[in-house]
């Protein structure tokens, strides 16, 4: 709930300024998906690209969050509904900063990534679908939660028995299934070049 005694202060150092002594545009790149379908590993390796390209980024991950900042949340609807709010709201403050922020989560409902779309100015956000069939997610199941799910051990378990709604015109498409992780890293850091946030 807002509060009339809290007041919004403006910094004479802002966003651009820090944009652009990092000679980069502020962005985030929202990364979701399946659980299994690469989220992380591909968002790992485009920030290890944008590093070696002296790129100033940081990489938020749906594990590692709820270790601190989302300890306190389930996976009920409402608590996952928050963990994307919180996310979002410290993406907002790292674009605030001038990087490229990377945001490895399932987030299945369109309406939590619309929500943190609506927090950023256009053109600061772009939606990365990695784009891999359930079965193939299964198949991986690199944690043995889909095990799991199936066998009742867990709950509200996204593509068993919790909904995921996938992206309907995301900016980028990465279809991660059988193609070469290098390939999918060229069609993001491309996508960065051709629409200004990265120079070479």
């Amino acid at each position: 709930m807002a509060d009339e005694n809290v007041v919004w202060h403006e910094h004479a150092i802002d966003k651009n300024t820090r944009s652009q002594q990092k000679n980069q545009k502020a962005c985030v790149l929202w990364f979701t998906g399946l659980s299994g379908a690469g989220k992380s590993t591909v968002a790992g390796a485009v920030e290890q690209r944008l590093h070696q390209l002296g790129v100033h980024t940081y990489l938020l991950d749906g594990d590692n969050v709820r270790h601190g900042l989302c300890g306190d949340l389930g996976f009920s609807d409402d608590d996952r509904k928050e963990n994307i709010r919180r996310v979002g709201e410290v993406a907002k403050l790292m674009v605030d900063a001038g990087l490229i922020v990377l945001t490895a989560f399932i987030s299945p409902h369109r309406a939590e990534r619309q929500m943190v779309r609506g927090l950023l100015p256009e053109g600061e956000f772009a939606e990365v679908y990695v784009d891999v069939p359930l079965d193939i997610c299964e198949q991986r199941d690199p944690k043995g939660l889909y095990k799991k799910a199936r066998a009742g051990e867990i709950t509200n378990f996204t593509g068993i028995d919790s909904v995921y709604e996938a992206p309907q015109s995301p900016e980028i498409q990465v279809e991660n299934g059988e193609r070469p992780l290098s390939e999918a890293v060229d069609q993001i850091i491309q996508y960065l070049e051709q629409h200004g946030y990265i120079n070479r």
